[in-house]
């Protein structure tokens, strides 16, 4: 799994012309589901991100997570993160899961991000193309990957 977080300050999510999902003050996820993904990994990356501490506290460090902050979380599929280029230019995806392998896992990974918080919790259309307008917040991009 790999798993692209951007502290933003704004996010918004549409499909189809119309918004999916936004928040303020948070975390977007843009997710990338391997074809060896299980719950245990849905589990694992959703614990590390709850638990990030990319926010700054009073003393201007990254100390605080988005649960300290009462942030939101918006989650949008991305099967383009296991993009391959080694050969040529056009990307392969084969490591990417199958939709009807990545989609209970995506919908596992939010059902767990809500179970294990009480942040407000949004997210894309799985398999639609989305425009996703953001404010990158710092900016604070990290890569979390789980083989």
């Amino acid at each position: 799994m790999k798993v692209v977080v951007q502290k933003v300050s704004r996010a918004k999510v549409s499909a189809g012309g119309r918004v999916a999902g936004q928040i303020g003050e948070g975390l977007l996820l843009l997710v990338g589901i391997h074809g060896l993904d299980s719950f245990k990994t849905i589990k694992w990356v959703s614990d590390k991100i709850i638990k990030l501490r990319v926010f700054e506290d009073s003393e201007g460090k990254m100390n605080r997570s988005v649960k300290d902050v009462g942030g939101s979380i918006l989650v949008v599929s991305q099967f383009t993160l296991y993009g391959n280029i080694k050969r040529g230019t056009r990307p392969g995806f084969t490591e990417a899961a199958k939709p009807e392998y990545a989609e209970p896992l995506y919908e596992d990974m939010i059902r767990y991000l809500k179970k294990q918080s009480d942040l407000h919790i949004e997210e894309g259309v799985f398999g639609a193309a989305m425009d996703i307008e953001l404010v990158n917040n710092g900016p604070v991009t990290i890569l979390i990957e789980k083989e």
